[in-house]
């Protein structure tokens, strides 16, 4: 409705039209003169500002459209009254610039007026009930053939809004499957190691800690470089176990399915649990988006992890504080200190918490804790839970990544 091609074709068209018909009826005199004038009006008006403000709609611009139509019609209509054929183009142009239907309305009436007008100015008073007539026919089917379109827009407008929200509702849906099936996958993983890698490992330990009972009661050199082998043996098997039960609870599928703090409670318990090591957690933060509480409790969860694998530590802390704008997650320990680690410097833990993060446009920092151990600071941008659940229609339960940090560890 808005291509300037086709209202210039029509303006061109329809003025040549009135021109045509005004030509054809000799002798020409000031009536003709006046018809002439208006159309080369138009022409200049058309030009100068209605062509290039096709699309534009406001109810200034349609005041100024309204009365120049409507002057440059009487004008017309007066020296000839083919010039009444103008108002099929003046009508559609008054609709397209109208901000709302009444408005076009009452804009379509004001220049149809005109032509009565013009009609009477032409012929006196023999001139004003064809004037009349030709104006209510001419408002009627405009209004009719108007607000038959404006429907037709609108109708299309609406299946555009609906297609465009059935288009999101099936990229969701999309991405709830792929995070469904990653889910999937991460339980299967977390399952394998634990009834294969970790507990072959558990069997290992147990049988070096019984195969050194057994030398401890033989004696000679080779028995005690024995028991030394046994020793070492039995400390790697270890390391080895605590690095699977370490990727067992990367793995093990987690879900926020009460509170973000409920969540972070049990991985404390279950990590002090398996360690030994006393976790003290401080978060009381409202109800965050569904997708930053994942990514801020699988951070605590490898925050942990890389304290069971290097930490050394007796205490950790993990803090949630937000304000207004950011969410700042914090895991810190006790232990020997990060030495020259840092996200995506050494290994594939803190790499990963870095690209978590960046995925919801966080940063993650790890350095020296003051007063020594390993700090973990994460902070993200602050969204409600309730901003999520508009926008997707679904709540917390509805997703498939429920967290339960407590399942699946070796």
């Amino acid at each position: 409705m808005v291509n300037r091609r086709w209202w210039d074709l029509a303006a061109l068209a329809t003025l040549a039209v009135v021109l045509f018909l005004a030509l054809i009826e000799p002798p020409y005199g000031p009536q003709e003169w006046l018809a002439w004038l208006a159309a080369g009006g138009f022409a200049l008006f058309y030009l100068a500002y209605a062509r290039p403000r096709i699309g534009t709609t406001g109810q200034t611009h349609l005041v100024i459209l309204a009365i120049t139509f409507g002057v440059l019609l009487a004008v017309g209509s007066t020296g000839q009254s083919s010039f009444a054929i103008m108002q099929a183009f003046f009508y559609p142009f008054l609709w397209i610039s109208a901000p709302n239907t009444r408005s076009a309305i009452v804009a379509n009436i004001f220049v149809g007026i005109a032509v009565p007008l013009g009609y009477v100015l032409q012929y006196g008073y023999d001139g004003l009930l064809p004037g009349v007539a030709i104006g209510t026919l001419s408002i009627g089917f405009s209004i009719a053939l108007g607000l038959w379109i404006t429907r037709i827009a609108e109708y299309g407008e609406e299946r555009d809004r609906l297609l465009t929200e059935l288009q999101a509702a099936q990229g969701e849906l999309a991405a709830m499957h792929r995070d469904a099936g990653v889910t999937d996958e991460r339980a299967r993983l977390a399952r394998e190691i634990h009834d294969t890698i970790a507990q072959s490992l558990t069997g290992l330990v147990m049988l070096a800690q019984r195969t050194g009972n057994r030398l401890a009661k033989v004696e000679g050199e080779p028995a005690r470089a024995a028991r030394d082998d046994i020793v070492l043996m039995e400390e790697m098997a270890r390391e080895a176990l605590t690095e699977a039960r370490g990727l067992v609870a990367a793995l093990t599928p987690v879900a926020v399915d009460t509170t973000l703090a409920d969540a972070l409670g049990r991985l404390a318990a279950t990590f002090e649990r398996e360690t030994g090591v006393r976790v003290t957690v401080d978060a009381t933060t409202a109800a965050l988006d569904r997708e930053l509480e994942v990514v801020l409790l699988r951070t605590a969860q490898e925050g942990l992890a890389n304290v069971r694998k290097h930490a050394r530590a007796q205490h950790a802390w993990i803090t949630v504080l937000r304000d207004d704008a950011t969410v700042r997650l914090t895991v810190r320990d006790d232990g020997v200190g990060p030495g020259g680690a840092s996200p995506g410097a050494h290994g594939f833990g803190l790499a990963g918490i870095r690209d978590r993060v960046a995925l919801v446009g966080g940063r993650a920092v790890f350095g020296p804790a003051e007063g020594g151990g390993a700090q973990l600071d994460v902070e993200v941008p602050a969204r409600n839970d309730r901003a999520a659940t508009a926008e997707t229609g679904t709540t917390p339960v509805d997703r498939p990544d429920r967290i339960d940090p407590e399942g699946g560890r070796a």
